[in-house]
């Protein structure tokens, strides 16, 4: 992979494309049918498309881009979507600079005009039979040009109730300098894990799976500590009997582990 100098100047528009996507799970544990729909009615309440949209429009903000349109929906008889059409900042400077730092990064990113897009889309349900409710945001930032999704990655993960984070990263098609060289990456990377700030990392389990040659990039994060009381809704853990608390965290360990593992056990 070369390292690209900072001055360096291009022949035209950056055709690179980035794209960060995200799968946020939020695990709770409903008893009763009617604490499973207050769960359903709480997320689809929290993350309406209002709001969404508000955390996009931050999302904008962050990487340094402007909203071209907007389209919002809500859902019966639950979920959300949200699309953002952006464009990037008019170009200022021939600095490339993506760095690797936790973000969200203050400063202003500047680049040329693209064909970039913000979308989240959301899932909430409920197992009628084991008490497990789900609930998964999925969330596309894709971006043409110098600027860089990894800036809102720190941003996005604390905008969710984040229990499980599976992310993936790719750069595809390439950009030419002014002497024709093709360049299929503007920044260095060898993992997702270097964008995320540190406190982030200390509680979470992350592992990552990543094909360099092809601009590849997927880690996949697991909250490490473990409350009862965070993950039971509608309901207090000194309510419940020893056996039951220690079935509860039987079903909810296993439904983490299993979406995390990306298999049934």
């Amino acid at each position: 992979m070369p390292r690209l100098d900072k001055k360096l100047k291009l022949h035209g528009f950056n055709n690179l494309t980035k794209t960060l996507s995200f799968n946020i799970y939020d695990i709770n544990y409903a008893d009763t049918p009617a604490q499973q729909n207050d769960y359903i009615e709480y997320i689809d309440e929290e993350y309406n498309a209002a709001r969404l949209t508000g955390i996009l429009s931050e999302v904008t903000s962050i990487i340094g881009a402007n909203i071209l349109n907007v389209a919002h929906q809500d859902y019966d008889p639950q979920g959300a979507s949200v699309t953002m059409l952006i464009s990037e900042e008019p170009v200022a400077s021939e600095h490339i600079s993506n760095e690797e730092m936790p973000g969200p990064l203050p400063e202003t990113v500047v680049a040329h005009l693209d064909k970039s897009h913000i979308t989240v889309h959301t899932y909430p349900e409920s197992h009628p039979d084991t008490g497990i409710s789900t609930f998964r945001a999925d969330i596309d930032v894709s971006t043409c040009g110098r600027i860089s999704p990894l800036r809102a990655l720190n941003f996005l993960i604390h905008s969710f109730d984040s229990d499980i984070v599976i992310m993936d990263y790719r750069v595809r098609g390439f950009t030419r300098d002014v002497r024709g060289r093709k360049y299929y990456i503007d920044h260095e990377i060898n993992s997702i894990q270097n964008f995320i700030a540190r406190d982030t990392k200390n509680i979470y389990q992350m592992v990552d799976v990543n094909v360099y040659q092809e601009n590849i990039f997927h880690t996949k994060m697991m909250l490490t500590e473990f409350e009862l009381d965070n993950y039971l809704f509608g309901m207090d853990a000194t309510d419940l009997g020893s056996s039951v608390r220690k079935k509860i965290k039987k079903r909810l360990k296993q439904e983490m582990l299993e979406i995390f593992s990306g298999r049934n056990i």
